[in-house]
């Protein structure tokens, strides 16, 4: 075999430029007994927490190479659920940035999130239709819920009742019963897709956003409560089916009828009117202020519109002062006195108090209450920025105000192009609106430059000045000190679209679609305006060389021998730099080369298409080395490692690419940007690759000493896609369930849940083998007084313990989320094993819940076989009895700790003569005197 060739990997250090994905929405965070003031924002795979006061980052929650497509906050704000492209879930603690709880249930990307009022349960939509339940205490799913036939749109747990609302795209609004995990009501009525929805504070009111510029109000009204349902609805249903009576009436229809008699004794939602928007587009964010005496919202365009909902209090006002003005009409046009009755409207209630337009198109908002009477609402922005607006509604026009913008940190479109300074300390990207200046360190933005359009830029040698080729055709150079444009030369009649820096460091030159190459060598002039004292860089053209077609790329040999050029005739062509004579043309691709470059001791040259082909040529023949299909996209870039021959390339397909130009083999490939990548950059030492793209975030990968086999890399691929077939293959219906059901599991099968069933299976028959040796061994030493003392290797590394402890240890690793899916896959061979297994862990008091929810899983879903099964009557027996003593001991423990803590809580307050939670009792209490006040008050004014 012969000697493998190895390399130095380069991992991912950085991500930055990225304030606000658009595709995720924006939150605001409770902490450090603060609201207002920290605002959490998805930044690709990552989620930012940011000061809005200070415009710093003060938390990153790092992510995998997922999207993020939505976050919500707990109620207690020590947590926050993360959502991602993928369909899982994450939940973070806002206190350690830390996430150990990962829930797996959707196949698509999660759309929308909701904690229940205790923060114990969390309900997830997703592209794929479906709502998900969790269970936040144990970690695990608690069951899917299946009705909508488009994406979930938004969601939300009722505090009254056990019941969870869903709007989706195909235009419903449905409730559902979480104790039976039934739909029990659609809300119709809208004429196309419901984007959001928001409850009033006392539930009262849901007012609904669709596809047109009506907000719809629906009074929401609970009139039973659940215990006075079930006991009348089997007499119901007997009543109704021997009133049928006609052979058109059936029994279905009398079902139907008994279903909507159970709709309206649990809820009865009744459309009171509408409330017209000033947008003409869709609702994107619907937003109701915890008071409930402000609700903002707003659509694809610039404006965040705001509506005053007024009390009851209010409205008998309003009422009354329109009751006033009716008979003072009436005085003043001399009818005669009579009875003037005012209907209650929706205008009454709800009132368009203005709005305010944002920097930008808006992507998502949100609202809080830092003091009474004041309102700050937080606007993502779809430019990659984060707006704050005051609102003050203690006058009778409210005032709106911007707070903060925070903007600086990142680009407001694509960056298109970068280079590294000399010295490689810093970096400078180029967008459509300005150039940016970072610092490789501490990835922080240094200089601002204002400019036109740029297209590609250039570092000055000595670092001190900027480069930049205009779509105008001009070349500026700027000041990097003072970030002051010093001088615009119109170097081309149309964009620069390339520039290179002469070997000898002593100039430039430009090429552009005008098919002309322009030579510029620096110079030194007196600027009053740049210094009195000293000179500064100027730029005098010496000489230009026109070619054939337009000129996509230049560049330079090392050795200043030769110009490349790649040209839109799908050509490279070479010419010497002294006398601009042809040298080579390099014909191959199919499509024109958009980058070329050349290696640091001018003997290869490497072009990219967008035929997706990567091009390795000679530079002393000209002809072509090799080939490379490199990437399933346009090949955006090329750049070559300081002193090797060794490359870099990206595309359009999100990828970077490590290659040599030597074997031609794929060495590593660098994943991270959520989009196609535009450029990239080497630093001038090697050890540093700087890339952007789409998603607008600027990621930089550093050479590291671990070592990269290139046979390796392609092997992890290929299982890879391996596992993500077998988890895309795998079905996860349980017997006796069908497809078409309302309610199904809760997780899906994923690579991690069957590797839990294979560690399940070997676990079971390491048990099985070390209980055969410890019979053997009893067998042969029956006589004697010794025990068996196992020696495997697996029960040594864990501390020698019983096989019995081993198997319980291996399901006890499982995440609790990915159990019931383990032991879904887990064949049934194993599952006697297992129960004999599990009743002896109950037996001895061992993870007692853990046994029992394992035990009532495998009973559901292996019914049929385990009771048909004689060799499992004594096990199932035992199991009976021992899950019900343990299950009752668990029961008084708990009780019994309960009761002593609340002993506890008696005795220190008598003591220390305070009492605990006296604060939200006081509020409670003072709250709903309030309320109880405002409904005596409108019940006298009608």
């Amino acid at each position: 075999m012969g000697i493998t060739k190895q390399y130095l990997r380069y991992l991912s250090v950085a991500q930055f430029g990225v304030l606000g994905s658009a595709r995720c929405n924006v939150e605001y965070l409770s902490m450090r007994n603060t609201q207002g003031r920290y605002v959490a924002a998805a930044a690709c795979e990552n989620v930012c927490v940011w000061d809005m006061r200070t415009l710093q980052l003060v938390l990153l929650l790092q992510g995998d190479n997922q999207e993020v497509t939505c976050i919500k906050s707990s109620p207690n704000s020590q947590h926050l659920a993360v959502g991602y492209v993928d369909g899982t879930i994450r939940i973070f603690s806002l206190v350690t940035a830390e996430s150990d709880v990962t829930f797996s249930g959707h196949r698509t990307a999660i759309s929308c999130l909701a904690f229940d009022k205790a923060g114990m349960r969390l309900a997830s939509g997703s592209h794929d239709t479906e709502v998900v339940v969790w269970d936040l205490v144990n970690e695990s799913g608690l069951y899917r819920l299946k009705g909508h036939k488009g994406i979930i749109t938004d969601c939300y747990f009722v505090k009254q009742r056990n019941m969870l609302i869903t709007s989706s795209k195909d235009t419903y609004v449905k409730w559902w019963d979480l104790d039976t995990q039934h739909c029990f009501k659609t809300m119709v009525g809208h004429r196309s897709e419901v984007w959001s929805f928001c409850l009033t504070p006392d539930e009262r009111r849901i007012i609904t956003g669709s596809g047109d510029s009506d907000l719809r109000v629906w009074n929401v009204e609970f009139i039973a409560s659940k215990d006075s349902i079930e006991a009348p609805l089997v007499k119901l249903q007997k009543t109704k089916l021997d009133d049928v009576t006609s052979d058109d009436v059936t029994s279905d229809d009398v079902m139907q009828g008994i279903e909507d008699d159970l709709e309206e004794r649990l809820v009865s939602c009744t459309k009171v009117g509408s409330v017209m928007r000033k947008g003409r587009d869709r609702v994107v964010t619907l937003k109701v202020s915890k008071d409930g005496r402000l609700l903002t919202c707003h659509g694809n365009d610039k404006m965040v519109e705001f509506f005053r909902i007024f009390d009851e209090e209010e409205v008998a006002l309003r009422i009354k002062k329109k009751l006033k003005r009716a008979k003072k009409k009436q005085k003043n046009e001399g009818q005669e006195e009579s009875d003037i009755t005012i209907e209650r409207s929706i205008e009454d209630e709800i009132s368009h108090v203005g709005s305010f337009t944002c920097a930008g198109k808006l992507s998502s908002l949100d609202l809080t209450t830092p003091t009474p009477n004041t309102y700050n609402t937080v606007a993502l922005l779809r430019n990659n920025q984060i707006e704050t607006v005051s609102t003050i509604s203690l006058l009778s026009q409210p005032e709106y105000s911007s707070l903060k913008r925070l903007s600086q940190l990142g680009h407001r479109t694509d960056t298109k192009s970068m280079c590294f300074t000399m010295d490689g300390m810093a970096l400078l990207t180029t967008s459509s609106e300005s150039a940016k200046l970072w610092n490789r360190s501490s990835h922080q933005c240094i200089r601002t430059l204002k400019c036109s359009h740029p297209k590609c830029c250039l570092f000055v040698p000595g670092d001190r000045q900027v480069i930049l080729g205009t779509q105008d055709g001009a070349l500026e150079l700027h000041d990097v000190a003072s970030g002051t444009l010093l001088e615009t030369i119109q170097a081309h009649d149309g964009a620069v679209s390339c520039i290179a820096l002469f070997p000898n460091k002593r100039g430039i030159i430009s090429g552009g679609p005008d098919k002309k190459i322009k030579f510029w060598e620096f110079d030194l002039i007196s600027d009053e305006n740049y210094s009195v004292s000293s000179k500064r860089v100027s730029l005098t053209h010496t000489r230009t060389f026109e070619l054939d077609d337009q000129i996509l790329d230049v560049e330079f040999t090392p050795n200043n021998r030769f110009i490349a050029a790649s040209l839109l005739d799908c050509s490279v062509k070479i010419f010497y730099t002294d006398s601009l004579k042809f040298f080579l043309s390099l014909y191959g691709h199919s499509l024109p080369p958009s980058c070329v470059s050349i290696s640091s001791d001018s003997t290869l040259i490497v072009s990219g298409s967008p035929d997706r082909n990567v091009k390795i040529w000679g530079l002393d023949f000209g002809d072509c080395h090799r080939s490379l299909f490199a990437h399933d996209n346009d090949v955006t870039g090329l750049e070559f490692v300081p002193d090797t021959h060794l490359f870099f390339s990206c595309g359009k397909d999100g990828l970077v690419k490590q290659w040599d130009a030597d074997n031609f083999t794929l060495i590593q490939v660098l994943q991270g940007h959520l989009g196609p990548v535009w450029s990239l950059c080497v630093s001038p030492d090697g050890d540093h690759v700087a890339t952007c793209g789409n998603d607008r975030s600027l990621r930089l990968w550093n050479r590291s000493m671990e070592v990269v086999i290139p046979d390796e890399e392609r092997e992890h691929e290929r299982e890879k896609e391996e596992e993500k077939l077998l988890a895309r293959n795998q079905d996860t219906t349980v017997a006796g369930e069908s497809k078409e059901n309302e309610v199904g599991m809760a997780t899906k099968t994923t690579v991690e849940s069957v590797r839990g069933a294979e560690k399940i299976m070997e676990a079971i028959e390491l048990f099985n083998e070390e209980k055969a040796k410890e019979e053997e061994f009893k067998f042969i030493n029956k006589n004697k007084d010794v025990f068996y003392k196992s020696d495997h290797p697996i029960l040594r590394a864990y501390g020698n313990i019983t096989a019995t402890r081993y198997v319980l240890e291996v399901i006890r690793k499982i995440r609790s989320s990915e159990l019931e899916e383990s032991l879904l896959v887990l064949p049934f061979s194993y599952v006697p094993d297992l129960l004999q297994l599990l009743g002896t862990f109950v037996a001895r008091e061992r993870e007692v819940e853990l046994a029992c929810r394992c035990i009532f899983f495998l009973l559901r879903i292996h019914h049929g076989r385990i009771t048909t099964n004689q060799t499992l009557v004594n096990v199932l027996d035992d199991l009976r009895h021992n899950t019900e003593t343990k299950i009752d001991q668990l029961r008084d423990t708990i009780g019994f700790n309960m009761a002593a803590l609340g002993h506890i809580r008696r005795q220190f307050e008598s003591k220390n003569d305070v009492t605990f939670f006296s604060d939200a009792t006081q509020r409670a209490n003072d709250k709903k005197k309030r309320r109880k006040r405002t409904t005596q008050r409108a019940v006298l004014t009608t």
